[in-house]
């Protein structure tokens, strides 16, 4: 299975980015990840929430397959625990998913046409983060789900 992570706009602070790298590089040691950013809308001033929103989606689903598993990450999205989460994740590697991805939404979230081609949503909590922070909270956390599942001690129970 290949985990992939969909992101609007590029990580502009190199801090982030290192340690998002670092959790990149951590996970390959467990499963084929990739970090696929899609870039920020260009001319945006005359479009409205709805219709950057809209184009946003569609370009996400450019790259969607009929057979891939889509979860968004959404405040709205049900909440896990970490050892949940990995739960989570080995049904979707048990269930046989050749890729299981995981969008991070832009800055006014998902377009109606993308939460219809969705399978689940997931919120990392009921805190607002910048979509940057995310994605090294959604990196992490894969990370640690994996060390879960390996009953390795990066988890303390």
């Amino acid at each position: 299975m290949t985990i992939k992570l969909v992101c609007v706009g590029k990580t502009d602070k190199r801090e982030l980015e290192a340690l998002i790298n670092i959790y990149s590089e951590r996970l390959q040691h467990y499963i084929k990840f990739e970090l696929e950013v899609i870039p920020d809308l260009k001319k945006t001033k005359n479009l409205d929430e709805n219709q950057q929103k809209s184009r946003e989606g569609d370009l996400i689903l450019n790259g969607i397959q009929n057979s891939d598993f889509i979860v968004l990450l959404d405040e709205n999205g049900k909440q896990y625990d970490s050892v949940a989460f990995s739960e989570y994740i080995q049904k979707r590697m048990n269930a046989g998913l050749k890729r299981l991805i995981f969008i991070i939404g832009g800055p006014y979230g998902f377009s109606e046409t993308l939460y219809a081609r969705t399978n689940g949503r997931i919120s990392l909590s009921k805190m607002t983060f910048s979509h940057q922070m995310v994605r090294l909270f959604a990196t992490e956390q894969l990370y640690r789900a994996f060390t879960i599942l390996k009953n390795e001690p990066y988890h303390h129970r």
